[in-house]
């Protein structure tokens, strides 16, 4: 779905909350990864059941030291990702130099465990 106009942000607001099928919501998502939109294709990632889209998201977000993405992506998973994988992303954040980042990761995985 490569030429998917994403929509604007009232647009996004109306697809998410009308009868989107699973297979446009996952386009959407899609779209809006292949743009880098990382943040805005979750809701539509989740609405289409595209799981495998979301670990990978889990995934980046560890590889960055991203513990809001790492936080957006788990919620629409439903899943825990455990105090082994948020002091791995503590550990990226620190070596990227997102020190609240790191913290907040630090933080996550005491929680967890």
């Amino acid at each position: 779905m490569a030429n998917v106009k994403l929509p604007d942000a009232l647009a996004r607001r109306h697809l998410l909350e009308g009868k989107l099928d699973a297979g446009k919501s996952r386009g959407y998502g899609e779209a809006y990864l292949e743009a880098g939109r990382e943040i805005e294709a979750i809701d539509f990632l989740a609405r289409g059941d595209a799981t495998d889209a979301l670990s990978q998201l889990q995934t980046v977000a560890v590889e960055r030291g991203d513990v809001f993405l790492m936080r957006m992506a788990t919620a629409a998973l439903g899943t825990d990702p455990g105090a082994e994988v948020w002091t791995q992303l503590a550990s990226a954040a620190d070596a990227a130099g997102r020190e609240r980042d790191a913290e907040a990761a630090r933080r996550l995985a005491t929680v967890e465990s």
